[in-house]
């Protein structure tokens, strides 16, 4: 440490100039003559005095080794501790209502169901939207909380909420309203199929809930597992006119039933010394307990058992529900229940798809030998292809910077410098993820991929300062110390203004910002993370590693090859900027043709938000006539079935027919599955083959998508029929419902829609039940007795609940098949009157019989008080907010740009508001989503150029120098981008705006490096325009390799490296684009605009002392004779 005392001991005498800061300020040229004579390599070295910030950790190596191995150890340690996911884990405030009542019309459900609930609802505080849809027997709600509501409050509102509505909702509501918390972006991770050819549906459905789903769900990180299948029923399908014959009704079978069985206590004996807990068997828990049922006596009091009067069978609670599972290389199984495994939030994806693959040998192992477990779909495969890919976009990426450095150079030991500063940068960036409970996911994953090829900017500076120095003169410790004074504050700038532009990001409001703020602090922290690693390690290495470089020294091959060949660059490049400094004026042309070229991009570059990627999974609906029957649409499905064995791209599929739960009953759900990308098509090319395909089954169309690989849904709205969605709500229903098809009839116009429909269906067959008030009262039949009658016949309600150890089972009554498939079939149903006679109903709690005694004469046929009527009606009432609504679902054409829809539906959505101005609408879901970022992304740009605007004119202390270093650099570069995109036919997606952002802090890192050493030439008294061009000289070699490090580390993102690098292609492409086009443009126009700006500053900020700017120099006293002679500088080109 001697040496180095020594160095710092000499450098002291290193003096500044001696003229003051107001001469150079006013650039004027002093004379050299005082100065001591130097040579020729020496005069081109700046005098620094001072080691800066890095000099302590050049002079303490073993303190900066020990804390460099400190950050090696942590980074290591916490990288394998990390949770691996596809997005960060946000908690969503949403919450989805669910409420049933069967037999409920869709308008009866809106009217008993949702607008109590509704009504409730809208008062709790935070709610942001609420929407609801009514179908044939249930009501769904989703309601979305504002992003500062905590789920579990919202939770908690929402029971209070049902809670004080339940005095409103319907006394015979089988349950209450049920609630959830859901994450619209949170797919499931893991979906396991149980296959059987000999078990019915009901007892696989008993297998999974008790020996799979059950066992699963207690595993670490597992927050739910959905089964996707039916359980066990008993139905019990009554004859009506088996009943009628024997005087009795539906209602009153349902009554007989109800009291032949019973689950409850009893009691207990207490005794002298013992105690005997009553058990009384009254529950029938068999079909055959109940088939033996007596329910009523004849005349000659025998018995009428519940087989006399209807069949009973084991079956299933939705019998109307049809399910296929398919396997390529497997026999269709008889039965089917598919498992769907969710994880909790913020657990790690991939650890938890482990443990439910490392559970399947144990529950193989205890399931009979009839049932088959199967694999279907584990997603976290995509994360972790993923994150091969983007491990080996890395690998690319590094070592493509690495030769960039390498071939600059010459020297494979100084090459070493910078390769080493890169993979300590990102370790210090893991270790500080893991503080901050970050996961790796797609998007701290693309953080990481972009920083790679400007994580090594700040050491490249110093590197090369060190080596500029050697090569002058110095030796390799004095030029280390040197360098460290000399650059130490241009690299704080390069590195505060590069993370300055991810600020804005951090702080963006809504989904966006929730989802991307992991994405930007790893991005800020990697880019902090190379700053500190350049100004302690580097400076350390490059004085301890760097060989000598003085005069006569051996020089490598590649090392003369490429300083001679750089060299000759650059002494073209000074006599071309030569050139254009006389040229000044061919500024103004270049720079507003950029301007223009912003304004043209902007405008006519197709705007979308994320592309869809090849995710290996497409989901969609195939679309029947309203009112089809179960029957029809089992018969749809299974040729559905058969388009689909039929494409060779297809691995397995799902589909399901008559789930009345998430569609209606007229439509069906498909999940396709394909083989591995190396065997099939890509995704974009399968969906319009397959969509074609099953459109062409007569009478039906299919609406299929892709599963996006990122997916960003606010969950307001289905996706079923299409990704995008557009609401339109009113208070009147009838304009509503014109203006939606109006506004249907203009969109059928624009040619970029892979599919646009309506949620309003209004065909549904409907049967209109009237009652005869009078007649009904004459027979003595209440209206009430009718409307039971009618909702115990068809509703398909339970009338008990078999309760079991395991589960609880539904009995449901109901009329035969046959005798519900016509209108006409009411007519076989009887109403009792409570005037023809005498009726009572009694149940023996010995646990088989319940009687019941009537006669025929006071049974009245139905329809003698009643009339029907065949009308249609609507499928589905949906509400937005409580008011009556209709959404709109899209998809789109490969190459049509969200942007581009959105204009075109709300350009005619004006035309419709003039003649329905009542009506409203907006945009859901993705939509909505890209409407808010796109609307935002102007002010967004220019809150990052903002940012660095002040930290640089904090740094500099001036006004104008953040100019000079921002405006030639970014106007440039964003043409650039965006022309690059349009060249190879890319649209300007979430993933391009990244790029761009990225681009904002990358490009002005050549005005930093030239700015600075200016300012430092005119502080030794160079003039403005010797200053700049000497600075635009020295500092080419380290601009030339930092724009081409970070250019190297876009490539294998623009040349699309991976399985799914097609969707992050655009951001490397605007990388590439840009900073092509700015070095081009940034090397000539920079000097000028500094010239420009400086006769600006003096001429005129300079004669307000407020705005007076001292160059990051304090201003000097005057001196008593005077300021001699003073100079006004000319603009560029003037002699």
């Amino acid at each position: 440490m001697a040496g180095d005392e020594q160095h710092d001991g000499a450098g002291d005498h290193e003096h500044d100039s001696p003229h003051s800061a107001r001469d150079r300020q006013q650039g004027t040229r002093p004379a050299k003559t005082g100065a001591p004579p130097q040579d020729k390599a020496g005069d081109k070295l700046i005098q620094v005095t001072g080691s800066g910030l890095s000099g302590p950790f050049i002079r303490r190596p073993v303190m900066t080794v020990l804390l460099t191995l400190s950050v090696i150890v942590a980074g290591i340690a916490t990288y394998g501790k990390l949770a691996v996911n596809d997005l960060p884990a946000v908690d969503y405030p949403v919450i989805q209502v669910t409420c049933s009542y069967p037999g409920a019309n869709p308008t009866t459900m809106a009217n008993n169901i949702a607008t109590p609930l509704e009504k409730q609802f809208l008062q709790i505080p935070g709610l942001d939207i609420i929407t609801s849809a009514s179908t044939q027997g249930n009501t769904s709600f989703t309601l979305q909380f504002v992003l500062s509501k905590s789920i579990i409050d919202a939770a908690t509102d929402v029971q209070a909420a049902i809670q004080r509505a339940t005095g409103k909702l319907p006394l015979d509501l089988p349950s209450p309203p049920t609630f959830t918390k859901t994450n619209p972006n949170d797919q499931a991770i893991y979906l396991v199929g149980l296959l059987s050819d000999t078990l019915t549906d009901g007892d696989l459905y008993k297998y999974a809930s008790t020996a799979v789903a059950q066992r699963i769900a207690i595993l670490p990180g597992v927050s739910q597992v959905n089964i996707y299948g039916v359980q066990s029923a008993i139905r019990i399908k009554a004859d009506p006119a088996g009943l009628a014959s024997r005087g009795l009704t539906m209602d009153d079978l349902a009554s007989a039933i109800k009291a032949g069985t019973v689950y409850s206590g009893a009691g207990q004996f207490d005794g002298a010394h013992r105690t005997f807990v009553l058990l009384p068997n009254g529950q029938i828990d068999q079909a055959e307990g109940y088939r033996n049922l007596i329910v009523a006596r004849n005349k000659d009091s025998s018995p009428v058992y519940l087989r006399d009067v209807a069949e009973v069978r084991q079956s299933v609670q939705d019998e109307r529900l049809s399910r296929t599972f398919w396997m390529r290389g497997f026999n269709p199984p008889g039965s089917v229940v598919v498992l769907a495994v969710s994880r909790q939030a913020g657990a790690n994806a991939v650890e938890v798809a482990n443990s439910v693959k490392a559970l399947f040998p144990e529950i193989r192992a205890s399931l009979p030998g009839s049932i088959t477990l199967v694999p279907v779909f584990d997603r976290s495969q995509s994360i972790v292809d993923s994150v091969h890919d983007v491990q080996f976009t890395l690998m690319i990426a590094f070592i493509l910077v690495v030769m960039v450095i390498y071939i600059f150079l010459g020297r494979a030991t100084d090459t070493l410098i910078p390769a080493v500063a890169l993979p300590l940068s990102l370790l210090l960036t893991v270790a500080v993820m893991y503080m901050l409970n970050y996961s790796i996911n797609n998007l701290t994953l693309m953080a990481l991929t972009l920083a790679i090829g400007f994580l090594v900017d700040d050491a490249i500076v110093f590197l090369e300062n060190v080596v500029r120095r050697a090569e002058h003169g110095e030796s390799i410790l004095k030029a280390a110390f040197n360098s460290a004074g000399e650059i130490s504050v241009t690299i704080m700038s390069m590195t505060l203004s590069l993370a300055a532009v991810f600020i804005p990001l951090v702080f963006l409001p809504g989904l966006l910002g929730r989802i991307f703020r992991e994405f930007s602090v790893t991005i800020i922290v990697a880019i902090l993370a190379s700053g500190l690693i350049s100004l302690t390690l580097t400076p350390l290495m490059c004085a301890r590693i760097l060989g000598e470089r003085k005069a006569g020294h051996k020089r490598a091959r590649m090392e003369k090859w490429t300083s001679d060949f750089i060299q000759r660059v650059i002494a073209a490049y000074g006599r071309a900027l030569d050139k254009f400094l006389d040229r000044a004026w061919l500024t103004v042309p270049i720079l507003l043709g950029c301007i223009v070229g912003l304004w043209f991009f902007f405008t006519h570059l197709p705007f979308t938000l994320l592309p869809p990627g090849d995710s290996g999974f497409i989901r969609g609906v195939f679309i029947a006539q309203e009112g089809s029957s179960p029957a029809q649409m089992r018969a749809y499905q299974q040729q559905v079935n058969q388009k689909l064995k039929d494409d060779q791209n297809i691995g397995q599929f799902f589909t399901l027919a008559g789930f009345a739960a998430r569609t209606s009953s007229s439509q069906g759900l498909i999940f396709c599955f394909l083989k591995p990308r190396s065997q099939r098509l890509p995704i974009e090319q399968c969906i319009p083959q397959l969509q074609k395909s099953i459109s062409s089954i007569p009478g039906i169309t299919a609406v299929l998508q892709p599963n996006p690989v990122l997916q960003i849904n606010v969950g307001a709205t289905s996706q079923t029929q299409g990704q995008y969605a557009y609401t339109l709500s009113g208070i009147v229903p009838d304009e509503v419902y014109a203006a939606a098809n109006q506004l249907m009839a203009k969109l059928r116009e624009f040619k970029g829609f892979a599919s646009v429909r309506s949620d309003y269906y209004n065909s549904t067959p409907n049967l209109t039940v009237d009652i005869d008030r009078e007649r009904a009262a004459t027979y003595g039949v209440s209206t009430s007795a009718v409307q039971s009658l009618l909702r115990t016949a068809y509703s398909q309600n339970y009338v008990y609940l078999i309760k079991q150890p395991e589960d609880q089972y539904q009995v449901i009554l109901e009329v035969k098949d046959n005798e519900r498939a016509q209108p006409a079939d009411l007519n076989n149903l009887y109403v009792r009157s409570n005037t023809g006679g005498t009726f009572s109903a009694s149940g023996a709690g010995g646990g088989t019989i319940a009687t019941t005694t009537g006669t025929a004469a006071n049974l009245v046929p139905l329809r003698a008080v009643t009339s029907t009527k065949q009308i249609v009606g609507p499928q589905a009432v949906n509400h937005f907010n409580q008011f009556t609504s209709v959404t709109i679902n899209f998809n789109l054409l490969p190459d049509v740009a969200i942007g581009d829809a959105t204009k075109f539906i709300e350009d005619s959505f004006a035309q419709v508001h003039q003649q329905i101005p009542s009506v409203q609408a907006t945009f859901q879901g993705e939509a909505l989503v890209f409407r808010q970022l796109f609307k935002s992304l102007p002010l967004l740009l220019l809150s990052a150029i903002f940012v660095m605007y002040v930290i640089l004119g904090i740094l500099y202390e001036s006004y104008v120098h953040p100019i000079t270093v921002l405006f030639p650099a970014i106007v440039p570069a964003v043409v650039g981008g965006l022309f690059t995109l349009w060249a190879f036919g890319s649209s300007l997606s979430l993933y391009s705006v990244i790029g761009l952002f990225l681009l904002l802090g990358i490009v002005k890192k050549n005005g930093i490096l030239v700015v600075d050493f200016a300012l430092k030439r005119i502080d030794e008294g160079s003039s403005l325009r010797e200053a700049i061009h000497e600075a635009s000289l020295e500092r080419f070699r380290p601009i030339m390799m930092t724009t081409l490090a970070a250019l190297m580390g876009a490539v294998p993102l623009a040349l699309g490296f991976g399985h799914d690098a097609s969707a992050r292609r655009p951001l490397g492409l605007v990388i590439v684009g840009g900073l092509i086009f700015s070095q081009m443009i940034t090397l000539f126009v920079t000097p000028v605009i500094y010239l420009w700006l400086e006769w600006f500053q003096e001429r005129v900020l300079d004669k307000v002392p407020f705005l007076r700017s001292a160059h990051m120099h304090h201003e000097g006293e005057p001196k008593p004779g005077g300021d001699g002679e003073v100079r006004e500088p000319m603009p560029a080109g003037v002699a």
